[in-house]
């Protein structure tokens, strides 16, 4: 009686989880994002290595990524993400190191998929994927020679427009570069020497930034 019992039992649950199990598994698809795939996102908040180490952080998808001509992630996605790590700024204008690690992004269907994605684009990335500002005492006197470079070239254009066209111009121009030139010189000379004892800057992104970004590992999404 037991054992016959035990079985209508079972017989009911097998068959229960067959009736819901059929119309999901009958209707299930997914629609792939394979790896390689470049995506834009703009961030929601700010981070920054002054005081975000492990905060959360949210941005959304800025383009359609489409499959087999359907939008299968919308523009407006939300994905997730966190700090993972800070390094903090150095001395020598060694500036802090940003890591970020993005969690998983939230589909049409309401599902959270992970995200395997790595920052791409930006001139300011470490070897090893973190944001900086500098990576030390030699990108610090690279920035003050291009802003050498510029103070000269806007004295030289001011000794240009200061006077209308004449000869007047062939003294004012060459004066102007001089001191440009000696100003920006001055210039280089002191905030290099400054940078051998300057801390490096903190890393700050802003909310509305947007960030490029590739994906490591396929995705598969869920459609309807």
């Amino acid at each position: 009686m037991k054992l016959k019992l035990f079985a209508i039992i079972l017989s009911i649950f097998v068959f229960t989880q067959c009736a819901f199990a059929a119309p999901f598994n009958a209707k299930a698809k997914t629609k792939r994002i394979p790896a390689g795939t470049k995506f834009q996102l703009q961030m929601l908040n700010s981070i920054s290595t002054v005081n975000s180490e492990g905060k959360d952080f949210s941005a959304i998808l800025i383009t359609d990524q489409t499959a087999d001509s359907d939008v299968i992630l919308p523009s407006g996605s939300l994905v997730r993400g966190s700090v993972r790590e800070i390094i903090p700024a150095k001395r020598m204008s060694k500036g802090a190191i940003l890591y970020l690690d993005f969690d998983h992004v939230v589909t049409p269907t309401g599902r959270q998929l992970p995200l395997s994605l790595n920052i791409v684009g930006r001139t300011d990335m470490t070897y090893d994927g973190g944001i900086t500002t500098t990576k030390g005492w030699g990108d610090a006197v690279k920035l003050n020679w291009d802003k050498t470079v510029e103070i000269t070239k806007n004295a030289t254009e001011w000794g240009n427009d200061i006077v209308n066209d004449g000869a007047a111009k062939y003294v004012t121009v060459p004066l102007s570069a001089v001191g440009g030139a000696i100003g920006g010189g001055v210039y280089f000379v002191v905030d290099s020497i400054a940078d051998l004892i300057r801390k490096g800057a903190d890393v700050n992104i802003f909310a509305n930034d947007v960030l490029n970004v590739i994906l490591v590992e396929p995705v598969d999404v869920p459609v309807l």
